[in-house]
């Protein structure tokens, strides 16, 4: 039996649990991890699902998801994450998620991270994924038009392919305030 914390609006953990497949209770949420793992060329490691999974069976994804279990800081759980569904080791002390998306029952953090993998190199979680492979931005939104992939809003795609590159809401790293 897996157990989640408990949030409230704020992100505090309240040292309240939920089990996992229960439905959120009303006035809490809980805390969930993607990463996405950009190579140097800027295609994205994405990862095809289980066919037996419950929950977008057999379609591609971001590079890693899960929920934080309790106990797990957003951190903790994305750098744990990464290591079961992947067998790859993130370093992420010091590192801030990219992006939070809020949602009705929760947080959803992003950590948008440059790395050279071999995906022949990865060991993946038998119980989770069937094959990881790179793929650019716009092979993903084909993806998502042709139902292969989870159906994120497009948006939200192009937004992690942009900030791959750009780590503050400002096009022009170079603004200054003139008067």
């Amino acid at each position: 039996m897996e157990l989640f914390d408990l949030y409230t609006a704020e992100r505090e953990k309240t040292g309240k649990t939920m089990v996992r497949g229960d439905p959120v209770p009303g006035g809490f949420f809980r805390l969930v991890v993607h990463v996405c793992i950009f190579d140097p060329a800027g295609r994205m490691l994405i990862q095809r699902r289980q066919p037996f999974k419950r929950g977008w069976a057999d379609l591609w994804d971001v590079t890693v998801g899960g929920c934080a279990i309790a106990g797990d800081s957003s951190r903790s759980a994305a750098e744990r994450e990464t290591r079961e569904e992947l067998g790859l080791i993130v370093d992420l002390s010091g590192v801030r998620p990219t992006m939070t998306i809020n949602w009705e029952h929760g947080f959803d953090d992003y950590y948008v991270l440059t790395r050279d993998v071999d995906p022949a190199s990865l060991h993946l979680q038998p119980e989770e994924v069937q094959a990881v492979r790179w793929a650019g931005r716009d092979e993903i939104l084909q993806m998502i038009d042709s139902g292969e992939f989870i159906p994120y809003e497009k948006s939200l795609i192009e937004l992690l392919f942009f900030r791959r590159d750009h780590r503050s809401s400002h096009t022009r790293s170079d603004w200054t305030r003139s008067r």
